[in-house]
């Protein structure tokens, strides 16, 4: 038997935070894709990691129970990583609102029945969440805390309310920051700790179709005059969640980081304010 690392979505930023913590563990890596998932299970094999591919779908609860099942048959589930989603220029409405938030919250919901005493988890929200306009306390706790099952019957999430994808998705990365504070608590009654990370503009295949997609010149223009004056990469994602999964965050839950290279800042107080 060993520790567990279950991490769902093979892509960079899971990767990344993977290579970073998984040494030592028994990694059961999900995806969509089953050649996707097969491919980055190989390579982080033939790194020296010990890494079992499985195909799944973050829309359904009955895919996501069943990778948690396989995952317990290795050992305990002590980290957990979800990196899996689609953006804006990927899917349509309704897909946005079933993988990334709904998904999502069903995934941090059965995770947290299972997660080890002292477990560790983080979840990639966005930028997006910060920069939509503020819901009210209401709507925020409902995000937070309505069952996972009713979530996408909830006012604010009907299409007549949801404007385009773009708004889809900031909903999803409000409701992905919401749900981590409201099963913080949760997680907190078995000594376990979840949090999320809310990246900018990081290089991975995804913000490259993004970059090639109908707000490619937007979004290069963010990062070429946030603070930092370029995209992040996907190491620099897992510098933060070393910090979210080691002891050395032991005083760390229910939170949100935002690491974005300043272009948060600079949407609401510099160049990129949109009026400018």
């Amino acid at each position: 038997m060993k520790e567990v690392m279950l991490v769902v979505g093979a892509g960079q930023l899971s990767m990344a935070i993977a290579r970073r913590m998984g040494y030592g563990k028994k990694i059961i890596l999900g995806d969509k894709s089953p050649d996707n998932v097969r491919n980055v299970a190989r390579v982080m094999n033939d790194a020296g990691f010990d890494v079992e591919a499985v195909e799944m779908d973050l829309s359904s609860r009955t895919s996501i129970v069943a990778m948690i099942t396989r995952a317990q048959e290795f050992g305990p589930i002590t980290m957990f990583v979800n990196g899996a989603g689609v953006s804006p220029s990927q899917a349509p409405i309704e897909a946005i609102l079933k993988v990334d938030l709904y998904g999502t919250a069903v995934l941090l919901e059965e995770v947290g029945k299972v997660i080890a005493p002292g477990g560790t988890g983080v979840t990639i929200s966005s930028q997006s969440g910060h920069r939509m306009t503020q819901l009210s306390a209401f709507e925020d706790e409902q995000l937070a805390i309505t069952p996972a099952e009713k979530l996408l019957q909830l006012d604010i999430l009907q299409p007549e309310n949801i404007k385009d994808t773009l708004h889809a998705y900031q909903m999803a990365k409000r409701c992905n920051e919401k749900r981590v504070m409201g099963e913080a608590v949760k997680w907190g009654e078995k000594g376990a700790r979840i949090n999320s990370i809310s990246p900018g503009i990081i290089v991975t295949p995804l913000a490259i179709d993004e970059f090639n997609g109908p707000r490619g010149a937007f979004y290069k223009n963010m990062f070429a005059k946030c603070p930092s004056g370029r995209p992040g990469t996907a190491d620099e994602v897992a510098n933060v969640a070393e910090l979210l999964l080691s002891d050395k965050g032991a005083f760390i839950t229910g939170a949100d980081f935002l690491i974005d290279g300043g272009a948060t800042a600079a949407y609401f107080y510099g160049p990129l304010k949109p009026e400018a």
